[in-house]
């Protein structure tokens, strides 16, 4: 299994161009609500916890976050179980209003993180490796601890493999 630094440096050679990792921090938390919100019926009553898809895939993808790395995998937990919340709230509703907040969040998630694209003039990760569906959530957790000072030793680790960020395209003066 790659490690925690393996899988966020192939992620963020992806993600240079700050403009694309500001898409990100807005494009993929709607994606991943929306998948959760989409996966969050059928439900059946285990007690008072409804087991749905979306808290099976949540469970089993903060196990993998969490043999990662435990800080990040923690913060990772704490969001996906919100995202829960959230997710249980929207499939209680009429069914169009499910569907249009799932696929509503789902659009819209992925076309700001086709403009981010634009801006750093390079593919999505998961293009090339489909494990980038997966880390992406956790790139925007790393970067939202490096934004506020937290984890240096993980960020300089990133930025001594894939470089550090930058505004603009990759271009042949980069």
């Amino acid at each position: 299994m790659k490690t925690l630094v393996d899988q966020l440096a192939n992620y963020a050679a992806y993600h240079r161009e700050r403009r694309n990792i500001a898409t990100h921090f807005v494009g993929i938390p709607m994606i991943v609500l929306a998948v959760q919100v989409l996966l969050a019926r059928p439900a059946w009553m285990l007690g008072p916890v409804p087991l749905t898809p979306a808290l099976l895939l949540s469970v089993a993808v903060a196990l993998y976050y969490l043999r990662l790395d435990r800080p990040l995998g923690w913060l990772m937990a704490a969001w996906l179980f919100l995202g829960l919340l959230v997710a249980e709230a929207a499939a209680s509703q009429s069914i169009a209003t499910w569907l249009g907040v799932g696929i509503g969040l789902f659009l819209l998630g992925w076309v700001i993180q086709f403009v981010g694209h634009i801006f750093e003039g390079r593919k999505p990760a998961f293009v090339d490796d489909i494990m980038g569906l997966l880390i992406g959530p956790l790139f925007v957790a790393a970067e939202l601890l490096f934004l506020l000072g937290f984890r240096r030793a993980l960020q300089d680790e990133i930025e001594t493999r894939v470089g550090p960020t930058r505004l603009g395209p990759v271009t042949a003066a980069h």
